[in-house]
């Protein structure tokens, strides 16, 4: 997701959205583990997630 869809978010959203994607990043790193992870570049985009999404919380609590 680009970081302007996370600002149009509200707070309840975003600590939602940040509850989805580290529970999504556990399950591909189960899957990558296991050897049945086809795209290991979806690792690395959903961290990106996080961190956009944490970022915009910091934000706002400023």
């Amino acid at each position: 997701m680009k970081s302007n869809e996370f600002k149009a978010m509200s707070e309840v959203e975003l600590e939602r959205k940040l509850q989805d994607l580290k529970s999504e990043l556990f399950n591909l790193r189960f899957r990558h583990a296991s050897g049945q992870l086809e795209n290991p570049l979806s690792i690395r985009t959903c961290k990106r997630d996080i961190a956009r999404v944490n970022t915009e919380i910091r934000a706002r609590k400023k």
